[in-house]
């Protein structure tokens, strides 16, 4: 009798790992980029950020044209390898219509010190702390950084992912838009 309880409660185990081993790879998969996310409603394209260099940073000014959002940290280290690779990627494609934004989830003196040691191209809005609920709001339930997201000219987020982007993601996020 206490062996097959033993077993019963082994089984429940191996069955609840199993669940939460399957539900983890579909929120992976889709975390990273298969699944897009409908439509943006007004309220995202009416945010506005502040620029570090002074000004604003208005979606509304982006809508149409493919938009890469990517949310980062300069405490972030994997946050900061991607850029130089994002802001090569906005001069590169910003002839075909791309617009890229980068958001830091940061101080404004911390994101002002870091852009003074590497400019980027690109414009970056300051989303502050507060920018963790947006994060989490765009599909990115856990709130990690660096995350991204592909708008397309429609306004659908058409590719979202969390952790670092790779050349591969840029290129297929590309033809996505461009065929």
């Amino acid at each position: 009798p206490a062996s097959a309880s033993r077993r019963s409660w082994l089984r429940a185990g191996v069955a609840v790992a199993a669940a939460a081993a399957g539900a983890g790879m579909w929120w992976r998969r889709r975390a990273e980029g298969g699944a897009g996310g409908g439509t943006l409603d007004a309220s995202f394209w009416a945010l506005r950020f502040d620029r570090p260099e002074g000004g604003e940073l208005r979606m509304d000014a982006l809508r149409g044209q493919p938009l890469l959002v990517n949310f980062w940290a300069t405490w972030c280290p994997p946050c900061v390898e991607e850029l130089p690779m994002l802001d090569r990627f906005f001069r590169d494609q910003a002839a075909n219509g791309w617009q890229v934004i980068g958001l830091a989830i940061d101080q404004p003196s911390a994101v002002r010190k870091f852009l003074a040691r590497l400019p980027l191209a690109f414009p970056v809005g300051l989303a502050g702390l507060q920018g963790t609920e947006l994060v989490k709001s765009m599909g990115n339930p856990g709130g990690g950084l660096p995350f991204s997201l592909l708008i397309g000219k429609d306004g659908q987020v058409a590719k979202r992912k969390i952790g670092q982007l790779e050349p591969a993601d840029l290129e297929a996020w590309r033809r996505a838009v461009h065929g």
